[in-house]
């Protein structure tokens, strides 16, 4: 494989056949382009699902109220349905083997915070410390809220990436004093959220201090639960499905009613993308065998071709002397190294493209368009076997042929 004067041979050859080896390398090289193109965009798709789950956990379930649309058990319909803290005590008791986290919130939108000179509305959350887990947020600097916090009910928050770049531009906000609607709250953590700026324009406070401050009560908004992950995604629907229900029969709902408790359960979501994503799969894969397929066809077809062609130039080497193995290796090794030069040749222009144009995609919801470098080169290694396998038949029957019909070969 490493003799000089075959390599010698082998790159004379080719100058000599510019054409032929041309069409060689460009139906390898197409091939080989469409196919990373193909998987390209349809990790790109893949990269877009992605992106809308990570604003928050995989496993979440949010279950909020709004006014009953039936009457029930004597009750009118119009009537508002009100979550108090017993209500968060029922479903630990009830359903804590399920459920991996569980926070009840407040919120407060369009709130006015103040430092300084600098002003901005965002929105104000009232949670527990294990709320992190349910957007997943990662803490930048400090801390985020703990439970000492909430039996405290301490006036200290936790502030998005963003929210500490518009009030205090470079400078770090730990241990800052801001006005939230006219109370001072200490900045303890700042944190960033792969949902991206609105999520980071967020500020977290802890569930005693704002329910003390702002209604001195017990009544609370909604509930983020995220499920333990060792349940199925049926049996997280289903788990999903059982919470509305037990909650309606605690408040006296009708079952039937889709308006006065609301469950968001992102299994539900995570098993269609997961459905839709396999079917994307499938027919890229189908497509991608397809393209291959062409590819196989197209080098087997030139490098028969290429044999018969060169029927005479192969009896005029084994009249002087070549045996039937050094013509085999000498037609396979050209094969080899077309395929291999210009599989790689494909490789690199179809992942330039994806470079190019990824980001003008995103309007098309096709984010980061890329492709892992291992199933291309399992392609190409497919066309090399494929083109090796083109060139090892006939060249085997070329050199079988005896010099005298070679040379009188038309």
């Amino acid at each position: 494989m490493f003799n000089l004067d075959r390599w010698i041979e082998i790159f004379q050859t080719i100058r000599k056949n510019k054409l032929r080896t041309a069409l060689s390398g460009f139906t390898i090289a197409f091939a080989i382009l469409l196919f990373t193109l193909l998987f390209g965009i349809g990790n790109g798709l893949k990269n877009t699902f992605e992106r809308e789950f990570a604003k928050d956990s995989m496993l979440s379930i949010y279950i909020w109220t709004g006014k009953t649309t039936k009457p029930f058990k004597g009750l009118q319909s119009g009537r508002r349905i009100q979550f108090k803290n017993d209500d968060y005590k029922f479903l630990v008791e009830k359903y804590g083997d399920k459920m991996q986290t569980i926070s009840p919130r407040i919120q407060r939108n369009n709130v006015q915070a103040i430092y300084k000179g600098e002003q901005n509305n965002y929105t104000f959350r009232a949670v527990y410390p294990n709320y992190l887990t349910l957007e997943s947020a990662e803490i930048e600097s400090g801390r985020f809220l703990n439970m000492l916090d909430l039996k405290k009910r301490s006036k200290v928050i936790a502030i998005g990436r963003l929210v500490e770049q518009d009030l205090f531009g470079q400078l770090s906000a730990l241990g800052k004093e801001i006005n939230l609607g006219g109370i001072s709250y200490k900045v303890i953590g700042t944190f960033s959220d792969p949902g991206g700026d609105g999520d980071e324009r967020f500020i977290y406070g802890p569930f005693t201090t704002v329910q003390r401050l702002y209604g001195n009560n017990d009544e609370l908004g909604d509930f983020g639960i995220t499920y333990d992950p060792k349940l199925s995604v049926d049996e997280a629907i289903m788990f999903g499905n059982q919470l509305g229900k037990t909650l309606k029969e605690k408040h006296s709902v009708d079952p039937r009613d889709q308006g006065a408790i609301r469950v968001n359960n992102y299994a539900e979501g995570n098993k269609q993308v997961s459905m839709m994503m396999m079917v994307l799969n499938i027919i890229i894969l189908f497509i991608g065998i397809g393209t291959l397929i062409a590819g196989v066809i197209g080098i087997s077809n030139i490098m028969v071709y290429i044999v018969r062609e060169r029927t005479k130039e192969l009896g005029i080497r084994k009249a002087l002397g070549a045996t039937p193995n050094s013509i085999i290796g000498m037609i396979m090794l050209e094969s080899i190294f077309i395929t291999t030069l210009a599989g790689y040749v494909g490789l690199l222009i179809g992942t330039t493209i994806l470079k190019f144009i990824g980001d003008s995609l995103e309007e098309y919801f096709i984010i980061n368009p890329s492709v892992e470098t291992y199933v291309v080169v399992g392609a190409t290694i497919i066309l090399v076997i494929a083109g090796t396998i083109a060139g090892y038949i006939p060249a085997t029957k070329a050199a079988r042929i005896k010099p005298i019909e070679a040379l009188n070969d038309d």
